[in-house]
């Protein structure tokens, strides 16, 4: 017997509870915005409304065995559905039946046809004009009002599950099957357009066009979907693949890293979502159904970059319920059945969802997988997105620095200066106008007065009229112009190609100064070279280091470089005279320096050794011992340092030197990327889980003195691991907006850029190509190699 009265809650509510005389574990159900429809009894269909709960339930009859396929039509005047079991194929009219059933009178339905096989699935056409039907391993096209059969694909191994019509490309369906693999046809000619090849070891049960990207995206029985490009010369390109399972695991852990350090000391909230992890490890989520989410995200951390409408889908699987955004193809929500212990399913068998297109509110039909009830959940997003997300205290994080820098700030010693103490030999003494006595030999405690008188003639005159000023002369003058910066523009051909050495060497970093007219690489052949930006006229060489040089930095008034090779060693080179200024040791640090920068304006030197990261005072001293010109006189010292929450090794470091800023960003080993807030001198939030595999670059978006961008936009950075694509962040709320898959790179680390105007991103691959893409995600160029 039927049930209103069922559990109510902020984030579910049951609204309908009916137990069927058959087994409902594998029953058919159908969502539209106005109507939900189910069997009962095994071949009654029953029709229920969610907005008009006052309405009597609609029962249809006119099938005599069991009922294995339903759907609604696409059109609300009339609403159709479409029913079929192994005697009948019928479609009902919703306000012709409901208008007899007021009257008293039996509703009746059109019988399209009698099926050979049992069908599976049943999906009308956008017009509702054409009806797929699904039976064994064909697809059965059917003209709705001549109730005839059009066509008949044939083509899968096994038998088709699910098939959806393309809604912006008229007589193109797509299908999956136990076959494992989709299909695409054009159902108006009958011919097959494209077949993939097969994705997993398990049947492909669900898909979805997603209209906004132009996606296809598809589900299996053990829980993995596989997105697809549907764009012109995509070729059906694999986007992304998504393992539930792995998401539902790193979701759940960003919540608890989340709340750890949200809230405040002494009152760490226990997720009620952590579950017992040995059941997590076997648990799988099949993929019963995929249907459209439009979601609206809350932002309470001032308003973030992403979209308010997120492109989401809704994952319905035997236990839970999830979101998942398109964009980042990460879980935005987890409902898990069994949390809520008054439900009347706890483990469904079959599920159905429909969104309602004004409130946040969404629908959905579960049936029992062990039982014979079939129930009828009302689901608030708002409340479900408002528990699952941590609100995190205090101010919110920000790249630019909103207030001074404190007195207990270690960046507070970038304000005073520094008094180093002065060595003896470097005290300058006035120019007397005696000639004094110089050192004969290699002694300066042996004089001699040999050097007291004049020579009798210039043997050397060197030029003293020359002047330095850390500038080039003019004979050196870089005449290159940079051209003024287009958004518009993207690179696609290749311009200019430069050997950088004679025998073939890896360049194993990149960077332009900060005006664009010089560009440094560091060699594996222990040498770096600073390039005119047109890449004309010989480099100039840095050479010290004894091993492969791993990064390139210049300072922000770009007099100085600084690298890093796996010699262990740091160096900071002179630019203009082509010669290294100070040096740090191997022996500097107990660990290798992984990573080093310019920062807070050149007033620091940023690297990191190990587990922590260290900020060394630096003071560069250009004048030379006339004997002693191989030692320098440049001096730094360590003035903080500060280790990773979780001790384990930084892979890559990143903070914005152009302008002052107090956030530095860290990556480490276990995968996760930690934000630190200099100006308090502390962590302040923790990223868990933000690859799978170690992150080994992190690349912010600094600028560029070419073109202004809002101050937002700074918040943002990028993170690229090794098989796991480029992923786009927002330092605001702490999410990912963006994920960027698809290209090659599997084995080797591939570098990531923004573009000046921060609109494009471009990152490299393995197949020697250069991709580019909008942020949005909705634009990948191949260019040139």
């Amino acid at each position: 017997m039927p049930s209103t009265g069922g559990h109510m809650s902020d984030i579910v509510t049951e609204r309908y509870v009916v137990e069927s005389k058959q087994s409902a574990a594998h029953a058919p159900l159908a969502c539209s915005t106005q109507h939900c429809a189910f069997p009962l009894h095994g071949n009654h269909v029953c029709v229920w409304s969610p907005k008009d709960p006052s309405h009597q339930l609609l029962t249809l009859q006119g099938h005599h065995h069991l009922i294995t396929a339903m759907v609604f039509g696409n059109q609300i005047d009339p609403l159709l559905l479409c029913s079929a079991s192994e005697d009948y194929i019928i479609m009902w009219n919703m306000d012709e039946c409901r208008e007899k059933a007021l009257k008293g009178l039996t509703p009746r339905g059109t019988v399209l046809g009698s099926p050979l096989q049992t069908v599976l699935c049943l999906r009308f056409s956008p017009d509702d004009r054409a009806l797929a039907v699904c039976a064994g391993n064909k697809i059965s096209m059917m003209d709705v009002e001549k109730q005839s059969v059009l066509v008949e694909l044939k083509g899968h191994q096994g038998s088709v599950t699910a098939v959806e019509f393309c809604p912006w490309q008229a007589h193109t369906l797509f299908s999956v099957s136990e076959d494992r693999s989709f299909k695409v046809w054009d159902f108006c000619v009958g011919s097959l357009i494209y077949s993939s090849s097969i994705l997993t070891a398990y049947p492909l049960l669900n898909l979805l066009i997603n209209e906004e990207n132009q996606q296809l995206v598809t589900g299996s029985a053990d829980g993995q979907l596989w997105i697809f490009s549907l764009m012109e010369g995509h070729h059906y390109h694999c986007v992304a693949h998504v393992d539930l399972r792995k998401k539902k695991e790193t979701f759940t852990t960003r919540r608890m890293m989340t709340e750890q350090y949200g809230l405040p000391e002494g009152h760490q909230y226990h997720c009620r979502y952590e579950v017992d992890k040995r059941g997590e490890a076997e648990a799988t989520f099949p993929v019963l159904n995929l249907a459209h989410c439009d979601l609206c995200l809350p932002d309470s951390q001032g308003g973030g970059l992403a979209p308010e409408c997120t492109t989401c889908i809704w994952i319905g699987s035997s236990t839970a319920l999830f979101i998942l955004n398109l964009a980042s193809f990460e879980l935005e929500a987890a409902l898990h059945l069994k949390e809520f212990q008054s439900l009347s399913v706890q483990v469904a068998g079959s599920c159905a969802v429909m969104n309602e297109p004004i409130s946040a509110k969404a629908v959905c039909i579960l049936s029992s997988m062990f039982g014979s009830k079939i129930a009828v959940l009302e689901i608030s997003l708002s409340a479900l997105l408002s528990a699952q997300q941590c609100p995190r205290a205090g101010r919110m994080l920000s790249v630019l620095a909103s207030s001074c820098v404190l007195p207990t700030s270690p960046l507070y010693f970038g304000i005073i200066k520094e008094k180093f103490p002065k060595l003896a030999n470097t005290k300058r003494h006035a120019v007397k106008s005696a000639v004094e006595h110089r050192p004969l030999v290699f002694h300066t405690k042996v004089k001699s007065s040999g050097y007291t008188s004049a020579p009798h003639m210039a043997m050397f005159s060197p030029k003293t009229n020359i002047k330095h000023n850390n500038r080039r002369s003019s004979k050196y003058k870089n005449n290159y112009k940079c051209k003024e910066y287009s958004e518009s523009f993207l690179p696609r051909n290749l311009i200019r190609q430069v050997a950088v050495a004679q025998a073939p060497v890896a360049v194993t970093c990149l960077q332009f100064s900060g005006d664009g007219q010089q560009l440094a690489c560091g060699l594996g052949n222990h040498l770096s070279l600073v390039f005119d930006a047109s890449l004309s006229g010989a480099p100039a060489a840095f050479s010290g280091h004894d091993g492969a040089v791993n990064t390139v930095c210049w300072s922000h008034d770009k007099r100085w470089l600084l690298s890093t090779a796996r010699d262990r060693t740091l160096r900071v080179w002179s630019v203009p005279r082509t010669e290294f200024v100070m040096l740090l040791a191997a022996d500097a640090f107990p660990k290798p320096v992984a990573s080093a920068q310019f920062y807070y304006m050149d007033t620091f030197i940023l690297l990191s050794s190990g587990p922590e990261f260290c900020l060394l005072k630096y003071h560069i001293d250009l004048c030379r011992d006339d004997i002693r010109r191989y030692k320098p006189k440049s001096r730094y010292k360590p003035i903080f340092r500060l280790p990773t929450t979780s001790a384990a090794d930084i892979t890559s470091l990143s903070a914005v030197n152009d302008f002052y800023s107090h956030i530095i960003l860290t990556a480490g080993r276990d995968r996760t990327v930690e934000v630190f807030d200099l100006n308090a001198g502390c962590s302040a939030a923790v990223l868990a889980e933000v690859h799978s595999r170690p992150v080994h670059r992190i690349c912010q978006n600094k600028g560029s003195s070419f073109i202004a961008q809002q101050s937002l936009a700074y918040n943002l950075f990028l993170t690229t691991a090794v098989g796991d694509g480029v992923r786009l962040w927002d330092l605001r709320n702490l999410r990912c907006v963006r994920c960027f898959e698809g290209h090659p790179n599997r084995s080797y680390p591939c570098g990531v850029a923004f573009s000046p105007c921060g609109k494009l991103m471009a990152c490299g691959a393995e197949d020697r190509h250069l991709i580019t893409a909008t942020l949005d995600g909705k634009l990948q160029l191949f260019v040139a190699e």
